[in-house]
């Protein structure tokens, strides 16, 4: 499906701008470290993060997606690590200092579950894990996402999920987002930022 999508695109499905909560939490950026953009698309996320001194790796299932994540790293002079691979078959033991997970709410409730147990392995302890996405107030909206409710996050959610972590923000807000052709309008969002014990 994402394939079908990116191949259908012309130019870059979510735009080269990175994810607003990136461009305005630089803290969550640490120069040297390393990190790692689950189903990072066409690469805004993490030539972002590369272009700020991270050392990055990412992977999508889409080699449309990953192709065009190759040539904006190129075009940004940075290098990013990147891998066609859909969830299952990405090796969770590699162990990151960063784990970013922007917009992948493309999971059921199972699904997700397995998608936070697969991310927690990846962390060394005392990493850092972002999660950013849509809350259920966004379904009927048509300005992205999928159109499930049980696909959303809430605040409640995510801390219990991750109970034990030091969360360091959990915001729930409105915004109007301008993300390519696919992400535009008004949007129900919640940023979820812990550290793993």
């Amino acid at each position: 499906m994402w394939e079908e999508r990116y191949s259908a695109s012309e130019g870059y499905l979510f735009g080269t701008a990175p994810a607003a909560v990136l461009a305005e939490n630089p803290w969550l950026i640490r120069k040297g470290a390393t990190a790692l953009c689950v189903a990072d698309g066409e690469g805004r996320n993490s030539v972002h993060l590369a272009r700020h001194g991270m050392q990055v790796t990412a992977f999508d299932p889409s080699p449309t997606a990953i192709a065009r994540a190759g040539q904006l790293a190129a075009d940004a002079g940075v290098s990013v690590n990147a891998h066609v691979s859909d969830w299952d078959g990405w090796d969770w033991s590699a162990q990151y200092d960063t784990v970013v997970a922007i917009f992948i709410q493309f999971a059921d409730p199972a699904f997700r579950a397995r998608q936070f147990s697969n991310m927690q392995s990846a962390l060394r302890s005392g990493g850092r894990l972002l999660l950013h996405g849509y809350r259920p107030e966004q379904i009927g909206r048509g300005t992205g996402g999928p159109p499930f409710v049980e696909n959303m996050y809430t605040e409640e959610m995510l801390r219990t999920a991750f109970a034990g972590w030091q969360v360091e923000r959990c915001a729930v807000y409105e915004r109007d987002q301008r993300s390519g052709s696919a992400h535009v309008g008004q949007a129900a969002l919640i940023d979820f930022v812990a550290r793993k014990p």
